[in-house]
């Protein structure tokens, strides 16, 4: 059973030169990721462009006794354009992302629709048997505003794709060191 097990980290959205500063590193990748939510629990489809091609993956997330089982598997564009016409919320990011030994970083920023951005969280995927998460790497601890709690609900995608609650959400972190 594939497990995700992975911490998320709030940054400054406002940090407008952490896209260009990790653009610049080696090894980093750059995607352009539209996603949508389906009508049933942890289905979502979502397009990756980069590198001169577009992917498109189905997924399957749900979270079993702690845990997150997450199956993918490729989608054609012929299916996915299918199926984003039955999406109930969809968003647009731009991710980042890099290995890092036993890890995986990635770093996605949350676009409205003239492109700028208006939430932004690194993440780490770890070992299945690892609890805490590595140090942030000193370029992006510098624009830390908070660690998110263990499966939060408020920090996924799905949550962070309503504009007006990550909104909110980044108003309260300010404002109390995080949510409410």
């Amino acid at each position: 059973m594939p497990i995700e097990n992975e911490r998320k980290f709030v940054l400054n959205e406002q940090a407008t030169g952490l896209e260009a500063e990790l653009g610049a590193l080696p090894g980093v990748s750059r995607h352009l990721l539209r996603q949508a939510y389906l009508d049933a629990p942890g289905l979502r489809i979502r397009a990756l462009e980069g590198d001169g091609k577009t992917d498109h993956v189905f997924t399957y997330k749900r979270t079993i006794d702690g845990q997150v089982v997450e199956i993918e598997t490729g989608l054609s564009a012929v299916d996915f354009a299918r199926l984003w016409t039955q999406r109930l919320e969809a968003l647009v990011k731009v991710r980042y992302s890099w290995p890092d030994g036993r890890y995986h970083w990635d770093v996605d920023f949350f676009k409205r629709g003239d492109g700028s951005t208006y939430f932004a969280m690194a993440e780490v995927e770890m070992p299945e048997e690892q609890i805490e998460p590595p140090p942030l790497p000193d370029f992006l601890a510098r624009h830390l505003l908070m660690v998110a709690p263990a499966l939060d609900p408020r920090f996924t995608s799905k949550r962070i794709a309503d504009q007006t609650h990550a909104i909110k959400l980044l108003a309260d972190i300010r404002a109390n060191g995080g949510p409410d």
